[in-house]
């Protein structure tokens, strides 16, 4: 049997594997002709695999008259979190966040949002004497790291909202009062860029950028991150901290089974 890229090892289960993927994007109950016609397989087989994914739990049919209407089943949904409540994010996150750290001579790292902080849950340090306080296992206000801004700016306004009393005040030279109104027009920024900065505001001279990755269903899953001083994240250095951290947040979502 041929290894090529391209060819199915298996035609059987690529023609399973196509009516279910039909049957799920389907907008809405489809008859046996229509599903066989989506996924591009004969009848016959579409009827054989229909009928095998509703023994199995995958798919259920209407009957109206004399045709039969189908539907997937959210058994689907179910494998998919098993699956996610398997993923270490660490793992799956620490190649990129190395070589990325590596490129920019920048510490990089990972954060998830927990309550009203960011967790660090991942970093990639860079070799040198001087070592950013950004260790795996860190907790900071979520609205004074970049890590944060990402996350915080792809919440849905139900999610936001109760995190809005809870802003912080900075300790840097750069920090302002926290206003609700103010941080809401941050995050529509950091939405239309890609990517969130902060500068100066949580640390005298140390600044920090992050883009925000998604999982399977669309939310906002975290974001990866950057470190470094104010004066390093300027002009072509921080262009390419953004080149850097967009790449590895969509690359992390894809893993996560977002569709770009």
């Amino acid at each position: 049997m041929s290894d090529a890229p391209g060819k199915a090892a298996s035609p059987a289960a690529d023609r399973t594997l196509t009516v279910l993927e039909a049957l799920v994007r389907a907008e809405e109950p489809l008859t046996l002709t229509a599903l066989a016609k989506a996924a591009g397989v004969p009848l016959a087989t579409c009827a054989s695999i229909a009928y095998t994914l509703e023994q199995r739990g995958y798919a259920v049919r209407r009957v109206v008259g004399r045709s039969h209407f189908w539907r997937p089943t959210l058994r689907l949904y179910g494998l998919a979190i098993e699956l996610v409540r398997k993923v270490d994010l660490p793992s799956i996150v620490q190649a990129d966040l190395r070589r990325l750290a590596e490129s920019l001579g920048m510490p990089a790292h990972v954060g998830i949002l927990e309550d009203a902080s960011v967790v660090y849950v991942a970093k990639a340090s860079t070799p040198g004497f001087v070592q950013f306080d950004t260790y795996r296992g860190k907790v900071a206000p979520f609205d004074l790291t970049a890590l944060g801004r990402a996350i915080a700016a792809h919440l849905s306004e139900a999610e936001l909202k109760p995190l809005l009393s809870r802003l912080s005040l900075g300790a840097g030279p750069k920090a302002a009062a926290p206003d609700a109104g103010q941080f809401l027009a941050l995050l529509a920024k950091v939405r239309a860029d890609g990517y969130a900065i902060e500068s100066e505001e949580e640390q005298a001279e140390i600044a920090c950028l992050a883009a925000p990755f998604f999982d399977a269903e669309g939310a906002v899953a975290g974001a990866v991150g950057v470190t470094g001083f104010a004066r390093q994240l300027v002009g072509e250095k921080r262009k390419a901290a953004v080149r850097g951290v967009v790449q590895v947040g969509q690359e992390v979502s894809r893993r996560l089974g977002f569709v770009l």
